[in-house]
C-alpha cells in the first residue's frame, strides 16, 4: 500500500497546476508575435504569485522588452484573476516547476 501512495504522490507532483496551465496557455498565445520578430519566451518557474520567464532571441536586447513583459503580466493577471509578478530571468536556466 505504501508503494501505491508514493507513486500517487509522484504522479500528482508531475501534473501541472491550473495556474501553470493558464500561464503556459498565455505564453503560447503571445509566442507567434514574438517569433515573428525573431524572439521567444519560456516559463522558468512559478513560486506563489511570482512567475519567472526568460525572453530569448531578439527579445533579449529589444528596446520594447519591458512593454512586452508588461503586456504579458497584464494578460496573466486578467486570466488568473489575481495579481502576479512577472520576473524576467536572464542567462541559461533550466525549467523548475
Amino acid at each position: 500500500m505504501l508503494v501505491e501512495t508514493e507513486q500517487t504522490r509522484q504522479s500528482a507532483a508531475a501534473k501541472p497546476t491550473e495556474c501553470e496551465r493558464i500561464v503556459r496557455a498565455v505564453l503560447d498565445e503571445i509566442r507567434p508575435n514574438l517569433k515573428r520578430d525573431g524572439g521567444d519566451c519560456e516559463l522558468i518557474g512559478i513560486d506563489g504569485n511570482k512567475i519567472m520567464i526568460k525572453l530569448t532571441g531578439a527579445c533579449v536586447f529589444c528596446k520594447l522588452a519591458s512593454a512586452t513583459l508588461e503586456g504579458i503580466q497584464a494578460r496573466l493577471i486578467e486570466r488568473l484573476g489575481t495579481f502576479v509578478r512577472l520576473i524576467p530571468v536572464a542567462g541559461s536556466t533550466k525549467a523548475r516547476h
